[in-house]
C-alpha cells in the first residue's frame, strides 16, 4: 500500500486551521513517517476534504481516512471519491471506512440496528458503483475497515484489503491477525505520550480515553479482550490506561510499537496525545530514530 511501517494518526488534521495542518503534514513527511491518518466526526471536516488538504500539502507520504463514516455519504459517493484520489495521487491514498457508533449515527438521522449487514451491503454497492465510473484508479484504491470484533474483521478479510483498528492494545493485534490471515493488511492505531511521570502520563491518557470508554463498540471490544467492569468503570483502571496508551520514555513507547509489529501488524499509526500539532510533531521527532523512521524515507 505504500504506507510504510509507521504512520501518524491525529484528530487535528481534520480540525485545525488548514495552514497549520499543511505545515505539520510537511514536517511529518520530512521526518520520514509513511502515512497520515485522521478521523471523521461531527466536529471535523468532511473526510475527503481533509484528505485533499493533506495530499496537496505533501509529495510522498500516504494519506488514509481513519475512518470515513459510511453514514456520511452513500456508497456511490464514497467509491467515486476514493477512485478520484487514487487516480490523482497514485499509491498515496488509502480509504479507511467504518460504521461509526450508535450515538453518532443517530445524530445523523440513521438507524444503527444492523451495522455489520450495513457495511457488507455498502461494500457491495461501492463495487457496483465503481464499475460505472468514467475514470480508473488502476490499481484500485485500497480500502480498510475499522474492524474490532471477529465478524467485522472477517468482513475486512473477505470484502476489503484489511483492517484499521482504533483504541486497541497489542493483544487485539494478535487476535486480528489470526482472523485476517496472512494476506490482509493490519494497521492499528496506538496512542502515545512521552511522559515518564506515572501520574501525569495517566492523567493525559485518561483525558484522551474518557469519550471512547462511553461508546459501546470500544467497551465491548475491551470486554472481549478480557477487561472487566472494574477496568471500564469511571475513567478506567491503571491496567486499562496502560494498555491503551503507551507512555514513558522514548524506548518504552517504541517498545509498544514493536509489540504491535511483532503481534502481526503491518503498520502502526501513532497518535501523539499533545493537543496541539506543534507538540505532536515534537514528540514524533523524538520518537523517529527509535522507530527506525528515516528522513525522507
Amino acid at each position: 500500500m505504500g504506507i510504510g511501517r509507521i504512520g501518524v494518526w491525529h484528530p487535528l488534521f481534520g480540525r485545525a486551521q488548514a495552514q497549520a495542518v499543511r505545515r505539520a503534514a510537511g514536517e511529518i513527511e520530512k521526518l520520514g513517517y509513511g502515512a497520515l491518518w485522521f478521523g471523521e466526526a461531527t466536529a471535523t471536516r468532511e473526510a475527503f476534504t481533509t484528505a485533499g488538504i493533506l495530499l496537496a500539502a505533501t509529495e510522498r507520504v500516504a494519506v488514509g481516512t481513519g475512518i470515513a463514516n459510511i453514514w456520511a455519504r452513500d456508497a456511490a459517493a464514497m467509491a467515486a471519491g476514493a477512485a478520484a484520489y487514487g487516480e490523482a495521487y497514485p499509491g498515496r491514498f488509502v480509504l479507511g471506512i467504518g460504521v461509526s457508533h450508535a450515538p453518532l449515527v443517530s445524530r445523523r438521522g440513521h438507524d444503527y440496528a444492523r451495522p455489520l449487514a450495513a457495511m457488507s451491503e455498502y461494500l457491495d454497492a461501492m463495487d457496483a458503483a465503481a464499475r460505472d465510473l468514467p475514470f480508473s484508479d488502476d490499481p484500485r484504491t485500497p480500502r480498510l475497515l475499522a474492524a474490532l470484533r471477529p465478524r467485522m474483521l472477517e468482513l475486512a478479510r473477505d470484502k476489503a484489503d484489511g483492517a484499521h483498528p482504533y483504541f486497541v492494545p497489542p493483544e487485539h493485534t494478535v487476535l486480528a491477525r489470526e482472523i485476517l490471515g496472512g494476506d490482509a493488511v493490519l494497521a492499528p492505531e496506538q496512542a502515545v505520550v512521552l511522559e515518564t511521570d506515572p501520574a501525569r502520563a495517566r492523567r493525559i491518557a485518561r483525558e484522551h480515553m474518557e469519550p471512547y470508554l462511553r461508546l459501546p463498540n470500544y467497551a465491548n471490544n475491551l470486554r472481549h479482550l478480557g477487561y472487566g467492569d472494574e477496568d471500564l468503570a469511571g475513567d478506567g483502571s491503571d491496567r486499562l490506561v496502560d494498555a491503551i496508551v503507551a507512555w514513558g520514555d522514548v524506548e518504552t513507547v517504541a517498545g509498544r510499537i514493536r509489540a504491535h509489529l511483532d503481534a502481526g501488524a503491518d503498520h502502526v499509526a501513532l497518535q501523539p496525545l499533545p493537543v496541539d500539532l506543534d507538540g505532536a510533531v515534537a514528540q514524533l521527532t523524538e520518537l523517529a530514530p527509535a522507530l527506525g523512521v528515516l528522513p525522507g524515507e
